[in-house]
């Protein structure tokens, strides 16, 4: 039920495609310190009547400008990580101990609290990133509302295609859970081509595989979407 304070009330969109308010600025302001509010999440602005970024109100702009981003911050060296852990991940599924060693030499391992933001749809990528502990949700923001793309567990893997060619993201990727993520730069990748030229062949391989099952599986969900549709308009 709404409440009759006269204060500003907001309403805040979680990721789990929850409008969570209404609330007064005071609560507001205290989710942003306890981080389940960042600069990019979804407000609506009650007295405004609209829906913008927290960092775009200007009762809270203050907060995030002088706040650093402390949702990201490196987790261990990757070469401690053991070979079994790599193996987790389904495209290092096929490199032996001595393989996966080397190929971790290439990757930097990084934590990021539950809901941080990993990467932005329509930022220049310049890297992909394996998901070795956690789950992540892949969306896109249409009319102004989050749309799930795809959740990601342990195993996973993003970003690819702009490791390969360095162009926009498709769609932003936030952390479900805290989670522990292994990360290939465009650099990092170019050095692999150059100095383990095998080991980068073995590693495409496996990568063009998932890939193209991801295309097939796309293929006929969109199939599938027609299909219904055609069914319901009577075709």
């Amino acid at each position: 039920m709404e409440t009759e304070s006269s204060a500003p009330l907001y309403r805040v969109w979680g990721v789990d495609n929850v409008a969570y308010g209404p609330v007064e600025l005071p609560a507001l302001v205290s989710w942003i310190k306890a981080e389940r509010v960042l600069r990019d999440s979804w407000i609506f602005d009650h007295a405004g009547a609209k829906w913008c970024k927290a960092a775009e109100i200007p009762e809270l702009s203050s907060l995030f400008s002088r706040r650093p981003a402390p949702h990201r911050q490196d987790a261990l060296p990757t070469d401690s990580i053991p070979p079994g852990c790599l193996r987790r991940i389904k495209i290092l599924s096929g490199m032996d101990d001595a393989q996966l060693q080397s190929f971790a030499n290439y990757m930097e391992a990084q934590q990021f609290k539950q809901f941080a933001t990993v990467v932005r749809k329509g930022e220049h990528g310049d890297a992909m990133y394996l998901i070795l502990e956690g789950e992540l949700r892949a969306f896109t923001v249409i009319n102004d509302k989050e749309t799930t793309l795809a959740t990601l567990g342990m195993g996973d893997f993003f970003g690819e295609i702009s490791l390969l060619d360095q162009g926009p993201r498709s769609a932003t990727v936030s952390a479900n859970t805290d989670s522990l993520l292994l990360r290939i730069s465009a650099a990092s990748f170019d050095r692999l081509l150059k100095e383990a030229p095998a080991l980068a062949a073995l590693f495409l391989n496996s990568l063009s595989r998932f890939v193209g099952g991801r295309m097939r599986a796309l293929t006929k969900k969109y199939e599938d979407s027609i299909h219904w549709a055609r069914t319901a308009a009577g075709e």
